[in-house]
């Protein structure tokens, strides 16, 4: 083995990183990435000393190294004689090398990551593609559209990968949501036509991720259908509460394409109130499946996915020896949720919706789902038919247009006609509305607490 590729632990151990503190006083002073950072400069330059000492004209299999006019036929030897004599040499080096890495984190800081496990430097770089010959105007300007996109495989340094999301989607102009987690990614970003193309295409070549056209649902829209770019490490991509090590998503139902799942509910349905022994679960949130659902559904009143958990164990009598077909939005809540359900060992089959709702629009935009498809951006929600099934909070009339409630620091989704907003109701119930008068009067934040929240329980029994 060469000596650049030689980890030299036993003797770097006792005599190179005890010089560390010496070469570089301030190291002390260093944070622990810092510190990590300069472990690895230090052991990068130890090693390219001792590779620029090899002797080039020997013979391959037995590797000699000249220094100060001495011969060494030992890595253990040579190591020796750089740690002692060129000591000085070495802490300038690792100096220079650290400033040099640092000078360009901060030029291009999601350019390079130190693999913690290993300590070499990731150059995430390399995963982005070579857009020069593309103008800003030409991925910044002209139609634009949303991706939905998840992707579950084992991930050892999401850090890493993190840092190469966030570096190519704001070489993309990209806006959005990117969770990214051992168990491995999900996403939603906005952008031109060409840069979500070419997004893609980064996607499926990137080595980790042997993602399919398939895998991404689209629908119009552009980067102003989000307010920023988010992209962080999580612990689950999708937020059930429940340990990806416990509940993994390997336990999933079986998965059946939109064509398949139509003639599952299609068959459900042809039965009638006859059928028993097949369950049809939403399992989105109550403001999701109010606006859009499939015909004769079971939509459980959760405000929260990590309330489904809960409201499983508390109905178990309604899936026990019963065939159930789950879907959501996209497929991923699918995922986990049918995995916890199956590890209830009570149904008799769970199935769930291959791509989601999107995937199922697709192919049946008139199917068995009506009304709107809820969205987590600024559209709130998008359709492929006219139906109408919620009702304006206030008036009663046919209403499925969310809008905020107009109360600061309220997160409530409030379904109120243009008709009662220019009456003033605008706030997601009676409690709110009262708040919103006085707001003005409101100086700190607080706990928003009304009826939305007081009168809905958090898990409801079903049974």
């Amino acid at each position: 083995m060469a000596a650049d590729d030689t980890p030299c632990s036993e003797f770097i151990n006792w005599e190179v990183d005890s010089s560390i503190c010496n070469g570089f006083k301030q190291e002390k002073q260093l944070s622990a990435p810092q510190r990590r950072y300069y472990s690895f400069c230090r052991r990068k330059s130890f090693a390219a000393f001792v590779a620029s000492k090899k002797d080039g004209s020997h013979e391959e299999g037995s590797p000699l190294w000249c220094c100060c006019g001495q011969t060494f036929i030992e890595h253990a030897a040579i190591h020796k004689h750089v740690a002692r004599v060129h000591n000085a040499e070495i802490q300038q080096l690792a100096q220079d090398e650290y400033e040099h890495l640092f000078s360009q984190l901060e030029e291009e800081p999601e350019a390079a990551q130190v693999n913690e496990h290993s300590g070499e430097t990731v150059d995430v770089s390399v995963w982005i593609p070579d857009i020069s010959h593309i103008s800003e105007e030409q991925l910044k300007n002209g139609p634009g559209r949303v991706l939905l996109y998840y992707h579950y495989c084992r991930v050892e340094e999401p850090h890493v990968i993190c840092a190469w999301q966030k570096a190519l989607c704001e070489k993309l102009h990209l806006t959005g949501k990117v969770r990214v987690a051992t168990e491995g990614i999900n996403g939603t970003v906005g952008g031109t036509n060409l840069a979500t193309d070419i997004y893609i295409e980064a996607m499926r070549s990137h080595p980790l991720f042997e993602m399919d056209e398939e895998d991404f649902k689209t629908s119009d829209g552009g980067a102003e259908c989000f307010t920023e770019l988010k992209v962080g490490v999580y612990k689950e991509i999708v937020p059930m509460g429940v340990d990806p090590d416990l509940i993994s998503y390997q336990l999933a139902g079986v998965h059946l394409e939109p064509d398949e799942f139509h003639k599952e509910v299609e068959a459900l349905l042809t039965k009638g109130d006859s059928c028993n022994d097949t369950v049809l679960l939403d399992c989105r949130n109550y403001y999701e499946s109010k606006i859009g659902q499939f015909t004769q559904c079971l939509a459980p009143n959760i405000r929260k996915f990590s309330y489904f958990p809960d409201y499983v164990d508390q109905n178990l009598e309604l899936f026990r020896d019963k065939k159930v077909l789950m879907y959501c939005t996209g497929g991923i809540r699918c995922e986990r949720g049918s995995a916890y359900l199956r590890s209830k060992d009570v149904c008799k089959e769970v199935y769930q919706l291959k791509g989601g709702i999107h995937k199922y629009l697709e192919r049946f935009p008139e199917g068995f789902y009506r009304g709107k498809l809820f969205v987590f951006d600024e559209r709130y929600a998008i359709s492929s038919n006219s139906d109408i099934i919620s009702d304006c909070r206030y008036c009663g009339h046919p209403w499925d247009q969310y809008k905020l409630c107009s109360t600061q620091y309220c997160c409530q989704l409030v379904l109120s006609c243009p008709s009662c907003r220019q009456d003033g109701h605008t706030a997601c119930c009676p409690t709110c509305q009262t708040k919103g008068q006085a707001q003005s009067e409101e100086t700190s934040h607080h706990k928003e607490e009304c009826e939305c929240t007081d009168v809905r329980p958090r898990i409801p029994q079903d049974v």
